[in-house]
């Protein structure tokens, strides 16, 4: 307890280092400065906090110092216990020596070797799960008939295990791959066919990004999160009764004989092909699931618009404060997964963008919220989505920050989720006023719409961006896109995420202002931003 009051007074003061006193400035985006955007990622990226997994005692000590910032900030507390939203979980792992999976052919089992044949999804609900049932192979899973596509005509998957690959067709717009290619999208697909069971293939860019080796290392090693309420975790499907992922070598024999080999059902993915079928396979699969109840908060403040006919709407920043703990593939040496970049800096962004916006409030009110269990699965922001502390409807906007990376002097900004509604003007306006470019997704493959907070907010409706930088660089000697792959191939989720990565910081001060004009725009203008007429979004998710 003494080694935990000596952390937290640590960081508060960090925080007082950081805090400088209100400025009489002409402008409030001059307020923006180097100096407490790198305090604020020093100190939520320390080793004290020991990667700020979320339901551990670092990501609560990373929660009482946003806390404290948002009180020093002059911001008023917005959650359902003072600063706090406590979010129910579940904390579900598999037993280890459960896991079961067994290869038929010709009614003769083959048994398959955890961590080396197979990873087996923990159940978020049951204590023991089981299925033994023939395997239909059904490319990405993907059915989108508005874009002529669909995995599953001409196979019937009632009572099935579902083969499949991660991912969407390339084919699609990369929004909508996004939505196509996220695991709810996928197994709501699945359950409404009868299947009763997943098998998940890796593809080729899976394995390059993430060999078989080092997932085979980490595989059931961390306990899953899930947010719960009234009894029920969210987004449970209980007709799919096991889960696994298979490695290469398993794939590869799944298919043996069958009419289709792995390596070509490889290539038809690779080539938005499909070709689903029947694999004549029979597959058991088994294991059983240790559960434990905890919460972590959601860290919220508010501040009060100035008019009166507009103070109670509502624009949402976001940034998730939690990270990943530490690396269970890791055996030696540093394995703190600190997340610098992923996503320290988005939070440290957020709180300076709380700070100038509380000097100097616009016509809307503005609520900041620092979330809890990102890396889980978006939980902290579904769990607000569907339980807010103000009224849903009065969100007319959410901004996200997730992970900008600023390796090299930035020339351009990306708004995922931009062109769905007027924001995009907004954005535009902002990026230009700071000398940025506005440019197109440049990571389609990476699906990145629907793997960051605001895709909580966009399911409820509520038009929503997320601003990260681009690939073009300033300095026409530093390749942009080389140092954002890198970055991605070898220090994301990994310990190497720390202080010691390169940091531009003139871009983060320019991208901080930026982000700040986005929100003043959207919080002082007359009208709420409004989907764009027959978007894909618009028509699956905006409210009446």
């Amino acid at each position: 307890m003494t080694a935990r009051i000596l952390n937290l007074a640590a960081c508060v003061l960090v925080l007082g280092a950081c805090v400088k006193p209100a400025e009489i400035l002409e402008d409030p985006l001059d307020r923006v400065d180097e100096g407490p955007l790198e305090a604020h990622v020093r100190a939520l990226a320390s080793d004290r906090l020991d990667g700020r997994r979320a339901g551990e005692p670092g990501y609560d000590e990373a929660a009482r110092y946003v806390a404290q910032a948002f009180e020093e900030f002059g911001l008023e507390p917005g959650g359902t216990d003072g600063w706090y939203q406590p979010v129910p979980l579940v904390r579900y792992q598999i037993d280890p020596d459960s896991p079961d999976v067994v290869f038929f052919r010709e009614g003769r089992p083959r048994a398959l070797a955890w961590r080396e044949d197979y990873g087996m999804s923990a159940d978020k609900v049951r204590a023991s799960h089981d299925v033994r049932a023939e395997v239909v192979y059904a490319g990405y899973g993907v059915h989108a008939p508005g874009f002529g596509y669909s995995d599953y005509d001409g196979i019937d998957v009632r009572g099935k295990i579902v083969a499949m690959f991660g991912g969407a067709p390339s084919l699609l717009p990369h929004a909508e791959r996004a939505f196509y290619a996220s695991s709810r999208t996928k197994a709501r697909e699945a359950v409404a066919r009868g299947a009763v069971g997943l098998i998940r293939l890796r593809s080729r860019r899976a394995e390059d990004r993430w060999p078989w080796e080092r997932y085979a290392k980490s595989t059931g090693r961390q306990p899953s999160l899930a947010w719960v309420s009234g009894g029920t975790a969210a987004d449970y499907f209980p007709e799919l009764r096991a889960s696994i992922t298979l490695s290469r070598d398993a794939a590869v024999e799944l298919f043996d004989g069958t009419p289709l080999s792995f390596d070509a059902a490889l290539d038809a993915a690779e080539n938005d092909a499909p070709a689903s079928t029947p694999l004549g396979r029979e597959v058991s699969m088994s294991g059983r699931t240790r559960h434990e109840r905890l919460t972590s908060p959601n860290v919220i403040g508010v501040v009060s618009g100035t008019d009166p006919d507009l103070a109670d709407e509502y624009v949402v920043y976001t940034a998730h404060l939690d990270g990943l703990g530490r690396d269970p593939a890791v055996e030696t040496g540093d394995d703190i997964i600190n997340g610098a970049y992923d996503n320290a800096m988005g939070v440290a962004i957020m709180l300076e963008t709380a700070k100038v916006i509380a000097d100097d409030p616009p016509a809307r009110s503005v609520l900041f919220i620092a979330l809890t269990a990102e890396e889980a699965g978006l939980l902290g922001s579904d769990y607000f989505a569907h339980h807010p502390t103000v009224p849903i409807e009065n969100i007319v906007a959410n901004i996200n920050l997730d992970m900008p990376l600023f390796l090299y002097p930035v020339a351009d900004l990306v708004a995922f989720g931009s062109e769905h509604s007027s924001l995009e003007g907004d954005v535009a306006l902002a990026a230009r006023a700071e000398g940025f470019e506005l440019t197109p997704n440049p990571l389609p493959e990476e699906n990145l719409f629907v793997r960051s907070d605001q895709y909580s907010f966009v399911r409820q409706g509520v038009p929503s961006i997320y601003l990260i930088p681009g690939f073009a660089s300033l300095d026409p000697d530093v390749d942009g896109e080389e140092r954002f792959r890198d970055h991605l191939r070898h220090h994301y989720h990994k310990p190497s995420d720390d202080l010691s990565r390169p940091v531009h910081w003139q871009s983060v001060e320019r991208f901080t202002r930026s982000h700040i004009r986005v929100g003043y725009a959207i919080a002082n203008a007359t009208e709420r931003p409004t989907w764009n007429a027959g978007d894909f979004f618009a028509e699956r998710f905006a409210r009446p």
